[in-house]
Order: C-alpha cells, then sequence, then structure tokens
C-alpha cells in the first residue's frame, strides 16, 4: 500500500522520483535525508527538513503494511488512540533481556541472543519516552525484563517515573530472586504495584522450570511484599498441563490468609518455548477444578481493560485470577503497549509489527516526530490477535526479548 504524502506528489516528483523515494523510505532516515538532500530543488540539509510522513515511514520500516500517518496537526490529540478507539494508558517498559532464571516459556533451551548495551535504552532514553507518553495520557506503567531488578539503575529510573505528573501507578513484575532486599527502597521510590511470577510451590520442579535454584527467595519475596503494605500481591502462575496443573488448587490456598491476587496464566506460544496445545490447560478447566475443591467462588466485577478474569472465594482474604489470553482472548478492552528494552515499540504482545523509537531519539528528532511515528504505529494495531494457533506459527521473539 502506498502511502498517500506518495501519491499525492506524483506530478512534482515525477513517478519515477516518486518511486525512488518509497525506496528510500525501507532504508531509513539517512537514504531518504540523502534522497532530498541530493536534489537543489528540494533542499533538506538534515532530517529535521524532511516532511514529516516521510519521516514517519523511514522509522516504520519493521511493520508488515504501511498505513497512512495521522494529520500532523491530529498527532498529539489522538496519539494513543487506535483506529477501534481504544485508548491507550497503560505502558509496559522492559529494562533488560537478562535474567537470573531460564524459564522453560519465556526463553528457549539453548538460550538466546543478547542484544548489545549500547543498543539498549539508557537511563535517560527511558525517562524521556516515558515523559512523551504520560504527557499524552498514559497514567500506568509498568517495568519488566529479563528481570528488572537485575538492571543496576531501578532504583533510579522508579524515583524519575514516579514523579512524572499524571503518572497514577507504577508497577513492575518480577521473578522474585532478589525482590526481597530491593524491595523496601523500591517502595520508597514510588513503586506502588508488583507482580511475582512463581509457577510452582515445589523446590525442585521449580529448580526443573527455571532451570535454576531459588524458590524459597521468591518466597520471602512474596512475604516481603506483603508486610510491606501492597495489597494486594500479584502473583503469576503460567500453567502447563503435566507440569504444573497438579498445583492449581495448592496456589488457590495461597490466598485464604494473605492478601494475594493468585493470577493463572494459559500458556502462550513465543519463539523457542516449544508451545504445544496438549500443554495448554484452557481457563474453564482450571475453573472448574477450583470450582470443585472451594465453595462460593463468586466472580467479581471486571473492568473493561482487565486483562484477567476475577473471583473471590467466600473466607478467603486474596482473590484469584484467570489470565486467558488463548481460549477466550480480551482483545476488545486492550489498552497496553510496549516499549522494549532496546526501544522497539510494539502495539501487541502477539504482533510481529514493530518500530524503533531509539533510532529517531538518536538522530535528534523532537517529540513531534516522535509522537507522529507512535500515533502511526498504534494506528495500524488490529482488532484482535490471530489466534493461538496462527499465533504459534508466526515468527515473533522469544518472550525474554519482549517482556513480561
Amino acid at each position: 500500500m502506498m502511502p498517500r504524502c506518495v501519491s499525492e506528489i506524483r506530478g512534482w516528483l515525477g513517478s519515477r522520483r516518486s518511486n525512488d523515494l518509497v525506496g528510500a523510505c525501507r532504508y531509513g532516515i539517512g537514504c531518504i535525508t540523502s534522497f532530498f538532500s541530493s536534489r537543489t530543488r528540494y533542499g533538506c540539509s538534515s532530517s529535521r527538513d524532511i516532511p514529516s510522513c516521510y519521516r514517519t515511514m523511514a522509522y516504520a520500516t519493521s511493520c508488515a503494511t504501511w498505513s497512512e500517518p495521522p494529520p500532523k496537526d491530529n498527532a498529539s490529540a489522538d496519539m494513543l488512540i487506535d483506529s477501534f478507539g481504544r485508548f491507550h494508558n497503560y505502558l509496559r517498559i522492559s529494562l533488560t533481556e537478562r535474567c537470573n532464571l531460564r524459564c522453560q516459556y519465556c526463553m528457549p533451551a539453548d538460550g538466546v541472543e543478547l542484544i548489545p548495551s549500547p543498543e539498549l535504552l539508557t537511563h535517560d532514553e527511558i525517562i524521556r519516552l516515558a515523559e512523551l507518553f504520560v504527557s499524552e495520557g498514559v497514567d500506568k506503567i509498568r517495568l519488566t525484563g529479563g528481570e528488572p531488578t537485575i538492571r543496576k539503575d531501578i532504583e533510579g529510573i522508579c524515583l524519575h517515573l514516579s514523579n512524572l505528573k499524571g503518572l497514577k501507578t507504577l508497577a513492575m513484575t518480577t521473578n522474585g530472586i532478589v525482590l526481597a532486599k530491593k524491595l523496601p527502597k523500591l517502595k520508597e521510590c514510588g513503586l506502588n504495584a508488583i507482580n511475582i511470577s512463581l509457577d510452582t510451590l515445589v523446590p525442585a520442579k521449580f529448580e526443573f522450570m527455571t532451570r535454576r535454584k531459588g524458590h524459597g527467595r521468591v518466597m520471602e519475596s512474596i512475604n516481603a511484599a506483603i508486610e510491606l503494605g501492597y495489597n494486594p500481591v500479584k502473583v503469576n502462575c503460567v500453567v502447563m498441563r503435566g507440569i504444573n496443573d497438579d498445583e492449581i488448587c495448592d496456589f488457590v490456598e495461597l490466598t485464604r490468609e494473605k492478601p494475594i491476587n493468585v493470577r493463572f496464566i494459559e500458556f502462550m506460544p513465543f519463539d523457542g518455548n516449544v508451545w504445544n496445545i496438549k500443554k495448554l490447560v484452557p481457563y474453564a478447566e482450571m475453573l472448574d477444578r477450583v470450582r470443585q475443591r472451594f465453595k462460593d467462588v463468586k466472580r467479581l466485577q471486571d473492568h473493561t481493560t482487565d486483562t484477567a478474569k476475577n473471583f473471590k472465594i467466600d473466607g478467603h482474604c486474596g482473590t484469584v485470577s484467570f489470565i486467558t489470553s488463548m481460549t477466550e482472548h480480551f482483545c476488545s478492552g486492550c489498552n497496553r503497549l510496549r516499549l522494549l528494552a532496546d526501544g522497539n515499540f510494539k502495539v501487541c504482545l502477539f504482533g510481529p509489527s514493530e518500530v524503533s523509537l531509539r533510532d529517531p531519539l538518536r538522530a535528534g528528532q523532537d517529540n513531534l516526530v516522535l509522537k507522529e511515528i507512535i500515533g502511526a504505529a498504534v494506528k495500524r494495531k488490529k482488532a484482535a490477535h490471530a489466534g493461538m494457533f496462527d499465533i504459534a506459527k508466526t515468527a515473533n521473539r522469544p518472550m525474554i526479548h519482549i517482556g513480561g
């Protein structure tokens, strides 16, 4: 599909020249600058002089198709609204690709090739982009990884983010291995919501599933979060048949005396995690097992943007939730966007399309250009993901690269 701004100037550039411009867009801002500056008629000496629609195209090279960027005057007003009217006020930021565990559903057995550190977003770049998103309406940020707590400047990042005007929630998803000793300081720095991943209550099974030791440290982190007043402390559990599905009711027991929200997550396909439908335990089956063991399991009122179906068990302090990405997707209420550790921007967890925000940032582009790039990507977001079988056949990054 040819962008409208190319077709509209065919008479100005001529057919051959406009085709050259489309080709230049495929190779990025350097080539498109060269295209204009080499023709005295157009007189562009730097990327800042290039018409905005071409700057947007140049940075969107990783997207499968082009679509028309939003009009320049409206780029700020509706940057976070997609073509289906969904407003995206929730940004997930991956701080690192590194992790101190090797969970089977997240990292391929033979590991992954890590992106060199100079190519990852710096502290200042993360804050700059976060400020931009928050200024446009994002009021919740979740820090992910890899494992976010192993980033050395994690406290400083939290402090800067929590002070952004308009941000209501600063959350983190962590494996809990080193969280207990860092959480008091992180709370002081403004971290006000926590999710801790734990897929088994059996130490030996933990070592099998994560390829590392550390079950006791994760339990210590859960208890530390409770003692520090986090309510609820969310515990994420990816359920896989034949591995940990026999522990569903044991996890529910965690909610009896403590303010824990156990979140059972359907096993999702990503590159390298050997997803198979036989390993998937559907939400309906998980809920049925809970109802057979526990009485008075009541459905709670979910927000339209909730990823989880939430339940309360009579007499329990905490709650139980199910994240049903595979069998009952919640795409119609999706309000989430993702900024990856390398600065790529992703509008759907399961969609392969990405666009770099790092490159234009490092090229010195201003916020207006960044808003145009973000807005164009958001507008390309589809109504729903392709379904679990198509997702399993579509090239995507491993979860460790995307962020939890």
